[in-house]
């Protein structure tokens, strides 16, 4: 009997609370990022004209910590046990992600100022580090042969997502426009259905 809890601790925790912790946090970054948004001061549709780039801003967000929230999940249901890697590198990634309400507000107060511009780009980034940096201790905590292993193989679709946010932030000195493009193009490449967990369970 008192080998059990020594035995448990070496094959590693489950991941029902990990899974808990990180829905109920991206819930509040999501909650806090529609409380962030300014009421138009007139009640005529047209008042919201002014209230247009924040809300892209806000939308943009939203599916992308949508598709974190998406991908962690399927991530987590393939994964058979965490250790304390996982849970260091994942709350890594939940640091990048709640300050993604504050750049979105930075951006609003400042008109997108190339530095507030360039800011997004570097939370969102730093949040795709952080969900490779989970993605790959779960595989060293599981193995190569595991589930995730195999679906992920080398993540070249996370890797250049890292790289179009390296790239967009000095461009965001250059041409705001452009930055912001290629974060919209990081967003078109993960809503493509990725099959790549699936298949691992089919």
């Amino acid at each position: 009997m008192s080998d059990q809890p020594a035995t448990r601790r070496r094959a590693g925790m489950g991941t029902a609370r990990l899974e808990a912790f990180t829905d109920g946090v991206v819930a509040i970054i999501i909650t806090i990022m529609v409380l962030e948004l300014k009421v138009p001061s007139g009640g005529d549709l047209r008042d919201l004209a002014g209230s247009a780039p924040v809300l892209f801003a806000y939308a943009l967000s939203f599916v992308n910590v949508g598709l974190y929230w998406n991908n962690h999940h399927h991530m987590l249901h393939a994964t058979d046990r965490i250790d304390g890697r996982v849970l260091w590198a994942n709350l890594f990634l939940l640091f990048w992600l709640s300050l993604v309400p504050f750049v979105i507000r930075w951006q609003d107060d400042t008109g997108f100022a190339p530095g507030a511009t360039a800011a997004y780009g570097i939370v969102l980034g730093l949040a795709a580090v952080g969900y490779q940096m989970t993605e790959r201790a779960i595989v060293a905590c599981n193995g190569p042969q595991s589930a995730v292993a195999r679906a992920v193989g080398r993540d070249w679709k996370g890797r250049g997502s890292i790289a179009i946010y390296a790239a967009a932030v000095p461009l965001s000195y250059v041409s705001r426009r452009i930055a912001i493009a290629l974060y919209v193009a990081v967003v078109a490449i993960w809503l493509v259905p990725d099959r790549r967990i699936a298949r691992q369970f089919e």
